[in-house]
């Protein structure tokens, strides 16, 4: 017998992605992190593709934003580049031509009834404070962040009703100082612990300046977008409980913790103390960080982490939270190949009950969830369409996992899919494709996939039936 899902009055029905991701390099008025390692080092990216030009939503965008509507996404999350909004990075004098395309955007987005969600750091830390100030590691560079998202709500707080200050973190912090992934590529334990503190701060930061500003008058509010990987552990074994303990909250509570109840967790904090390694914090700045939690919550779920008690730890290169804890790879486990993830949509439910039980059932939504495949064309069909049927799978069995959540009370408002249109990913370029709309890099000819018609009908619907 079909079983009917049905969502909550005003879901959200969208999609997200980034400005570096999509826009291209076109006027910026500086470059960024990734910006600057492509230039220094093309052959770190997959073909050999940068963000030069990436999806051409810069010259593109009001095309691409019909193209969209047609999808029947009601809300969009993308982002407001540092690098591009604001020329003097120490004055927080705005660039001309940032203003007018990020106005001329959200006029866009509104004129056809999608509701813009803007986030203010996705990845994208002008190069030049990295070099002047080591980027997120010196506190400085969180002043100037709040600065920037102060000019970016009084230029678009009229019209912008839900903002978010970072986008995944975590990655920041495990891209550049873990595990070599983002530029600067290093290697060092306790600056990624600095790192991890001043992004909490940061965002503290700008929330503050968020409710000096007329935004909430307005009617807008402020959240965080936190890639949540919930951690199992391999047994019941006292060792491997430890081990995921610790996993779930250095991996997740590290960011949702002062997100939402203003402090850390005293275990991070009692662990990192020990080892020598806890960052550099004032009484003041702790207070503002508890002052200034969020409205709501973003939520990015693709994989779980599954955690076993570390046996064999090499501290060759320092301090590294897999002291605690090693990687554990479940025998059977669905894997998505092309990106090596874990296909678990089971997780999003324990997402959604965690939150409920212990965050205050904030308000929040999947800001991210979506599956990578390579070579998309193979499943092009003879009318030109592309037949991602895997793709709305996924999209239906995360779905239902979360529809019950929601039935059993966790306050779940909203579902985007990563992501709209097939964007540039960082070092992987386009070598996995995402989006709902397909994207022929040769031409920058943008389509509608299968799964766009089938994700119109379940906006429409708001729910589907399986």
């Amino acid at each position: 017998m079909a079983k009917q899902y049905q969502f909550p009055k005003d879901f959200w029905w969208g999609a997200a992605t980034s400005g570096p991701q999509s826009e291209g390099r076109f006027h910026k008025a500086h470059r960024n992190l990734f910006d600057y390692w492509y230039d220094h080092e093309p052959g770190a990216f997959w073909a050999g593709v940068g963000p030069d030009v990436a999806s051409n939503f810069y010259n593109d965008f009001r095309q691409d934003i019909a193209l969209m509507k047609q999808a029947g996404l009601n809300s969009v999350r993308t982002s407001i580049q540092w690098s591009r909004l604001i020329k003097g990075l120490e004055t927080g004098e705005p660039d001309e031509d940032g203003v007018r395309f990020y106005n001329e955007v959200i006029d866009e987005f509104l004129r056809q009834g999608i509701r813009p969600i803007m986030n203010l750091h996705h990845f994208d830390l002008p190069y030049a404070l990295y070099e002047k100030y080591g980027g997120w590691t010196n506190k400085k560079v969180a002043v100037l962040f709040a600065d920037f998202a102060e000019t970016c709500f009084a230029l678009f707080g009229d019209r912008v009703k839900e903002w978010t200050t970072f986008n995944e973190p975590m990655v920041v912090a495990e891209g550049e100082y873990l595990y070599r992934f983002h530029y600067p590529l290093q290697v060092d334990g306790k600056k990624a612990v600095q790192c991890i503190y001043n992004l909490n701060l940061a965002s503290a930061m700008a929330i503050e300046r968020f409710r000096q500003s007329a935004c909430e008058k307005q009617g807008g509010r402020i959240g965080i977008v936190i890639n949540l990987t919930p951690a199992y552990p391999r047994s019941d074994a006292a060792e491997d409980l430890a081990a995921a303990a610790f996993a779930e909250t250095f991996k997740n509570k590290a960011f949702l913790d002062p997100a939402v109840k203003g402090v850390f967790p005293p275990k991070l904090v009692e662990i990192l103390r020990k080892d020598g390694v806890l960052w550099e914090s004032t009484p003041e700045e702790l207070d503002l960080i508890q002052r200034n939690t969020v409205d709501f919550l973003g939520v990015n779920y693709y994989q779980p982490f599954r955690a076993q008690a570390q046996t064999a730890f090499d501290d060759s290169e320092g301090w590294l939270p897999e002291k605690y804890f090693a990687p554990y790879e479940m025998p059977g486990r669905r894997m998505n190949p092309y990106r090596g993830w874990e296909i678990y949509p089971q997780a999003i439910y324990d997402i959604a009950i965690n939150i409920r039980d212990n965050y205050g059932n904030i308000p929040w939504y999947v800001s991210e969830n979506g599956m990578g495949v390579e070579g998309e064309e193979k499943f092009r069909q003879a009318n030109g369409m592309i037949a991602d049927d895997y793709r709305i799978d996924f999209i239906k069995e995360h779905l239902a996992w979360l529809h019950r959540g929601i039935a059993e009370g966790s306050n779940c408002f909203g579902y985007h899919l990563w992501t709209p249109i097939d964007c540039w990913s960082w070092s992987n370029a386009y070598k996995n494709r995402y989006g709902l709309i397909a994207l022929n890099l040769a031409n920058q000819q943008k389509t509608l996939k299968k799964s766009a018609y089938w994700f119109r009908d379940l906006a429409a619907h708001n729910g589907f039936t399986e």
